[in-house]
């Protein structure tokens, strides 16, 4: 058993939603002494993201950089602003603002000491000269417009240092993130774009994380299109067909590699949130494709893999299931380092249901993580003769109670969710069959009427599941915040 020193912990998640936990997860760390690792995907190509991406290619890096920022210490307050803002909404605008912050007349700088100052603006200047090399008026433009300034400081390092992790490592440095204690890993390293699909039960197959999750209209355009899709059957292919609107961008020059799917070329700056319609369909598998539509299996992170094979836990948390966790545990060896490495995996449930996941219970959720995993153990075990992709979650429930709950275990060992009647529901037999212990935590409704988990409390539960090192793991926990099923 590992000591307290040397005790490892993994978070697998997205940006927005975990972002809320990260307090938790500190509290987490100062009162286990351990470090925690956050790992998290590339495959975002909405927001402010799909700019720099339709422009320089590369990852999206808006999910690495909001929990880079939300790890900056209050005592870089100045730097954290600066990372955080964003851009004005008018493109014009946007690019006025921009130009301030490259002759350091932007009132941004003003708390940020000067060497610190003067290294950001040489990174954004940098960034400027690439733009400019890129520029093509009026066919091809960079468009400023709600751009964060973390997101082209990211790819500005990038570009320079030619190293997406580099460029990481020099962001947390700037902002004074304690990578002994926290250390953020994309899923994927790499300096191109990785794009993901998702199949639904119905046959339809759509292309694009902001598509799966965040529907929206190209920017700059007229039209407001639904989420494009296509179908195809084994006995009826039929080509994928696009609005006009997306198709135009294929006479514009950039990043994207001539021939590429129309629909991953534009920018999809005003991607929302709320009131997104539902999926036709429920998600029936995620993969990754290459910029023609093709299914490919990319390389994980090497420090990643060997991040959760070294911890004592991993922590499936919040956020979307399809776009924020898949990408990363349908990755080649991901599967086998969570059953061989961490004792501990435990799933947070979302405390409501979004896009993805209508519809979904606890039950649901843990099918979904089981299944991404199962298909990448599958792979790796080079199990080319075997089951497809597409029928590893099928046999996985074909069989016997026994040899599901052995399964289930290998991955998923603990369920924490909030009690609440408008949470997802739970089904404790199910799970309990399954062999998956159940933790109940008390939630709080936020403003947008959806139930959050109370910090307190999730923490408590946490270090129900985890143990102290001081043998008062146990004797500690508050039933008023936290429940044992």
């Amino acid at each position: 058993m590992s000591t307290a020193s040397s005790r490892k912990i993994v978070v697998l998640s997205g940006g927005t939603a975990a972002n809320s936990l990260v307090d938790v997860f500190n509290g987490l760390i100062a009162k286990n002494n351990c470090s925690l690792s956050y790992i998290i995907p590339i495959s975002d190509n909405g927001g402010s993201s799909s700019e720099l991406i339709r422009v320089f290619g590369g990852p999206g890096i808006g999910d690495i950089r909001s929990r880079l920022v939300r790890l900056i210490p209050p005592s870089n307050a100045g730097i954290l602003h600066l990372f955080n803002h964003r851009l004005p909404s008018s493109p014009q605008a946007a690019s006025a603002d921009f130009l301030t912050l490259l002759d350091l007349t932007s009132p941004l700088y003003l708390p940020i000491p000067s060497p610190q100052a003067l290294l950001i603006r040489s990174i954004l200047s940098h960034l400027h000269l690439e733009i400019l090399k890129r520029t093509r008026s009026p066919s091809s433009t960079f468009n400023f417009q709600s751009a964060s300034i973390g997101n082209l400081f990211l790819t500005g390092a990038r570009l320079f240092s030619g190293s997406f992790e580099s460029a990481i490592y020099l962001f947390a440095i700037v902002g004074g993130v304690d990578e002994s204690r926290n250390a953020v890993l994309p899923a994927i390293v790499s300096n191109f774009t990785h794009h993901i699909s998702a199949g639904l039960e119905d046959g339809t197959v759509i292309t694009g994380q902001n598509a799966i999750s965040h529907p929206s209209a190209p920017t700059a355009l007229p039209e407001s299109p639904t989420a494009v899709v296509h179908s195809s059957t084994a006995d009826e292919p039929q080509a994928p067909s696009y609005p006009p609107d997306v198709s135009s961008h294929q006479s514009i020059e950039d990043a994207t590699l001539p021939g590429s799917l129309p629909t991953l070329r534009p920018s999809f700056l005003t991607a929302s949130k709320s009131h997104e319609p539902p999926l036709p369909s429920p998600i029936h598998r995620i993969w990754y494709i290459n910029p023609y539509g093709q299914e490919m299996q990319p390389s994980p992170n090497p420090n990643a893999v060997s991040a959760i094979r070294a911890s004592d836990a991993v922590i499936y948390s919040i956020g979307s299931l399809y776009t924020s966790l898949a990408p990363i545990l349908i990755l080649n060896g991901v599967g086998e380092a969570v059953e061989r490495g961490p004792r501990f995996k435990v799933l947070i449930l979302n405390g409501s249901l979004d896009r993805e996941t209508g519809g979904y219970g606890a039950v649901e959720f843990v099918k979904a993580v089981v299944g991404c995993l199962e298909e990448s153990s599958s792979r790796l075990r080079g199990n080319r003769s075997g089951p497809s992709s597409d029928d590893v979650r099928a046999l996985l429930w074909e069989r016997g109670a026994t040899d599901v709950a052995a399964v289930v275990r290998k991955h998923v060992t603990h369920l924490i969710h909030i009690d609440h009647p408008t949470a997802p529901a739970v089904g404790r037999e199910v799970l309990a069959s399954w062999g998956v212990e159940c933790v109940r935590c008390y939630g709080r409704k936020g403003e947008d009427g959806k139930m959050r988990y109370d910090e307190k409390g999730l923490g408590q539960a946490l270090g129900v599941i985890l143990g102290k090192r001081d043998g008062k793991e146990r004797g500690e926990r508050s039933r008023r915040n936290t429940i044992t099923d």
